[in-house]
């Protein structure tokens, strides 16, 4: 039987490793790296919808399938539109991540005319601290690239990577947002992966956390909404768990439940901040790695979790931040997959 409720299922592809700005805590894990052709992401679409068009009458569910095109700095990659192209000839919903510093006017009338849903990109606070995390002059840049977006019509997402360097600005980018005629402005915390390692002394604490997302989640600005991707903060929209509600995820991180990350080489990792390989789509089938993978299988398995996650009513809708806790983990010399994540602030 058909499911009247589409699954959401998303990839996010990194294009490219390559960067114009240098960002201290780009996610990603830095190194050289063989871009995958254009040729091989045909290819590799043309897999991905096939998986899930067998899935769809295997199980009879319905996808809302979109990829987030990201880096590096997606623009840098000179076949950029081509591949776009052909991801929406494919069915799939589109969305760009972006430092927006060389988006002009008629990259933005490009986009618009694919169509794309959105673009998401990255402030990290007033100039001062952005430009102390992403370079000098990268800020006005951004700011261009934004005007461009809006002017051609493409709904933007401003996104803050939230640390103590910048939590006491993010309320002030409200106004700025709603002044450059963003539709979203989202948040998520720094992960101390890759570059971001090197800012791992200016992680939030728990009760930090809690206080600046309870004050978030109270605001509702005209003609803007306050957005996240993080597990934590959508436990705030539902109130606290009266009762266990689980052992089959079916919300929460969506690592190893409702995403892949495939990166520029072509390795597929559960999370674009989580560097756990689990293979290549130049050698392995993806449907494979995402009903074999061991590394998957133990994302989805609630007796595998330790600590505060391990023992929580709200599992199967939260998990907490899967790349938190492996980082967090690692910082300290080990490798935890499925410890519990350092930053929650919720009642198990």
């Amino acid at each position: 039987m058909q499911s009247d409720h589409p699954f959401d299922f998303f990839f996010q592809w990194h294009l490219t490793e390559k960067c114009n700005l240098h960002c201290l805590h780009c996610y990603q894990e830095q190194g050289l790296f063989e871009e995958l052709t254009f040729s091989e992401i045909k290819e590799t679409l043309g897999e991905m919808s096939l998986m899930l068009e067998d899935w769809s009458k295997t199980y009879g569910l319905t996808f809302q399938t979109s990829i987030n095109v990201t880096g590096g700095e997606p623009f840098l990659r000179p076949d950029l539109f081509l591949i776009l192209e052909e991801m929406i000839q494919q069915g799939y919903d589109l969305y760009l991540l972006s430092n927006g510093t060389l988006l002009d006017r008629d990259k933005a009338r490009r986009l618009s005319r694919l169509p794309v849903r959105g673009v998401q990109i990255s402030l990290e606070g007033l100039e001062k601290t952005h430009e102390a995390l992403r370079g000098k002059g990268s800020f006005a840049k951004a700011l261009k690239g934004i005007g461009y977006l809006v002017e051609a019509g493409i709904p933007v997402t401003i996104n803050t990577t939230l640390s103590e360097i910048n939590r006491e600005q993010f309320l002030e980018m409200i106004p700025l947002a709603q002044a450059w005629g963003a539709q979203r402005l989202g948040f998520s915390r720094l992960i101390p992966a890759g570059q971001g390692a090197l800012l791992s002394s200016h992680l939030l604490k728990s009760d930090q956390v809690r206080k600046l997302y309870q004050e978030i989640h109270s605001l509702s600005p005209q003609g803007l909404e306050l957005v996240s991707g993080d597990p934590l903060y959508r436990q705030l929209e539902s109130g606290p768990a009266q009762e266990d509600l689980g052992s089959i995820p079916h919300g929460g991180c969506a690592a190893g439940v409702s995403g892949l990350t495939l990166m520029a080489d072509g390795t597929v990792t559960p999370c674009r901040r989580l560097p756990v390989p689990l293979g290549n789509v130049r050698r392995d089938s993806l449907r494979e790695l995402w009903s074999g993978s061991p590394v998957l299988e133990r994302l989805r398995d609630r007796n595998r979790y330790q600590g505060k996650c391990g023992r929580c009513r709200r599992w199967a809708v939260c998990r907490g931040c899967r790349a938190m806790a492996y980082a967090f983990s690692r910082d300290r010399g080990r490798t935890h997959l499925v410890g519990e994540d350092p930053q929650c602030f919720l009642e198990p």
